[in-house]
């Protein structure tokens, strides 16, 4: 069996630069190229150095865990806590290459050696950049989901309205982008839906236009006796009606609203 050495660190260099990065990107933390493309060189290095060492099976992968630990270190900037989040991410996605790429390799019938490392030659390196590939564009979209999603629950609050005496329980978005004002105060956001549920019978006591991206145009604005919004209550909260197009929540709350609880 040839094994060529530059070809083999060239492999390693790239799927551990891929694995970091895409480790980095899941603990949030910064991407530094110079300090990814080293830790990468050292990936590519250990990987030609683990088969020349005759150990155990256990303490051949205690060592191989080691040096992954190292390589998160080197490529992650922000001290130990984030080296061991990027390490634990760096090993998880580690496993889920290898077991993807263990399905190909059954599936087209391409051999490999159980415990000793995936043969190089036996594996087209296209193949295996491949799924590197196929892995960028999945986890990419993950975390972009993922953090989007977990930021927005962190802008969410449950809110207690009361208008005459009927009472809602909704979720409410504490939106930035939600500057209007009515009368030198703070506007909040409803649908019409949420309108009639919970000013049915209450007349508005003005109106004011709201301008979007797509259009503008002018709305009824009411006003909720009480607004409980964590713990504290503000009375005569001025309420409009526009788009609310999520299931998430059901009122947009003007940012000042929250930052005063």
């Amino acid at each position: 069996m040839t094994v060529y050495i530059e070809l083999a660190f060239a492999e390693n260099f790239l799927l551990d630069g891929l694995l970091l990065y895409l480790a980095l990107k899941c603990a949030r933390a910064k991407v530094g190229v110079l300090r990814l493309i080293l830790a990468a060189a050292v990936g590519g290095g250990e990987a030609l150095l683990f088969p020349l060492l005759a150990l155990p099976v256990p303490l051949l992968y205690l060592v191989k865990f080691l040096g992954g630990f190292i390589l998160a270190l080197i490529a992650a900037k922000g001290g130990l806590k984030t080296g061991l989040v990027v390490a634990c991410a760096f090993f998880a996605l580690t496993f889920v290459l290898g077991g993807m790429l263990v399905a190909v390799y059954s599936f087209f019938g391409v051999a490999y050696v159980e415990g000793q490392g995936y043969l190089v030659e036996g594996a087209p390196v296209a193949l295996v950049l491949a799924g590197g590939g196929i892995l960028l564009i999945a986890v990419t979209k993950f975390v972009r989901v993922f953090y989007r999603r977990r930021l927005r629950k962190r802008d969410l609050f449950p809110c207690r309205m009361t208008v005459g005496e009927r009472t809602v329980r909704w979720t409410g978005l504490a939106d930035s982008g939600n500057r209007l004002s009515f009368r030198g105060k703070p506007v909040c956001v409803v649908s019409a839906l949420g309108a009639l549920a919970l000013f049915r019978g209450s007349p508005p006591v003005g109106r004011l236009r709201i301008s979007t991206v797509s259009g503008s145009r002018v709305s009824p604005v009411f006003v909720c006796d009480k607004l409980e919004l964590e713990g504290k209550v503000r009375e005569k909260v001025y309420f409009t009606v526009g788009d609310v197009g999520s299931g998430e929540y059901s009122v947009i709350l003007h940012t000042s609203l929250e930052e005063r609880s």
